[in-house]
């Protein structure tokens, strides 16, 4: 083995490291923990619609100006006397609750309670089926 000469090792360190978190894993809350105990600086943000499935166009931005130059009072329809009292009587004919009429128009029997209150705003929908239901005129001119 003379002839081969001097043999010296060429190694160099390496260091393996993890990759850096994503922006997924730094939210995560054993990360946040981490960072607290560590005593890092936590940045946290409260979006405006997080959490909800509020779409970003359903703000009020639009008319928002011309709802508050808005001086006159508005408010919703209510079920007028007449019709309130017909939906009652024609109910009471065919001897019915209002929870089995809300049942038979597939209501809830809050709304009819609404409709006999007069409290309800008026759905024509609602107003067909109940005539349909109940054998009777409801609306217009009997």
């Amino acid at each position: 083995m003379a002839g081969i000469g001097h043999i010296t090792q060429d190694w160099e360190p390496v260091v393996v490291r993890k990759k850096a978190p994503n922006a997924a894993a730094k939210k995560d809350e054993k990360a946040v923990n981490a960072a607290r105990r560590a005593g890092a600086e936590i940045e946290t943000l409260k979006k405006s619609t997080a959490g909800t499935n509020k779409a970003a166009s359903s703000s009020t931005s639009l008319n928002t100006r011309k709802l508050d130059d808005e001086t006159e009072n508005l408010s919703h329809d209510r079920v007028p006397t007449e019709l309130k009292k017909a939906i009652m009587q024609a109910r009471m004919d065919k001897k019915l609750t209002q929870s089995q009429l809300a049942q038979m128009i597939n209501e809830k029997p809050q709304v009819i309670q609404e409709y006999e209150s007069g409290k309800a705003i008026p759905n024509q929908q609602i107003i067909t089926k109940l005539e349909r239901t109940l054998g009777t005129k409801l609306r217009g001119k009997k």
